[in-house]
């Protein structure tokens, strides 16, 4: 920028604004999703981390950006609903890994095969449009940044359950 200011550069909080829009469609079709599932967000969240790779519960947590005792809470309700359970980490048996069950496998597909706001208007983008935008939001996220690790995803909880 040649001097100004970001924080009142009227194309910068046009961004912003559009940004914080999709981020609220995206969260209100996530909870909507998670509902018809009988899960909360915060629960639909972690069976779709699980579902990409088991995790022990304190990788977890930082991944979520919450308290340990938090996510032992999610997963207590998830385990009793048969879609997650715990396991001995092969690389080291004292630790417990939370592994999503074949049930939570089949959940966690359903979530991600539900949550369709994005898909029409990104059908509507060129390959090359798609792939820029791609490109221009992992720069946002941060370089070598984990997606999981640069979207606040567990700030929610996992109250009313």
């Amino acid at each position: 920028m040649t001097g100004r200011n970001t924080r009142t550069d009227s194309l910068t909080l046009e961004v912003v604004e559009l940004i914080g829009a999709v981020v609220a469609r995206y969260h209100e079709e996530y909870e909507q999703a998670a509902g018809r599932h009988a899960l909360t967000g915060a629960q639909a969240r972690v069976l779709g981390l699980l579902s990409l790779e088991p995790l022990p519960m304190r990788q977890l947590a930082q991944k979520l950006k919450c308290e340990p005792s938090n996510v032992t809470g999610i997963i207590d309700r998830l385990e009793a609903r048969g879609l997650v359970e715990r396991r001995p980490d092969p690389a080291d048996r004292r630790v417990k890994l939370a592994a999503p069950t074949e049930e939570g496998l089949r959940t966690a597909r359903s979530l991600r095969e539900s949550l369709d706001f994005a898909r029409r208007p990104l059908a509507g983008l060129s390959q090359d449009e798609r792939v820029s935008l791609r490109d221009m939001l992992r720069r946002m996220v941060g370089a070598g940044g984990d997606v999981a690790d640069a979207v606040n995803v567990g700030t929610d909880g996992d109250s009313g359950v």
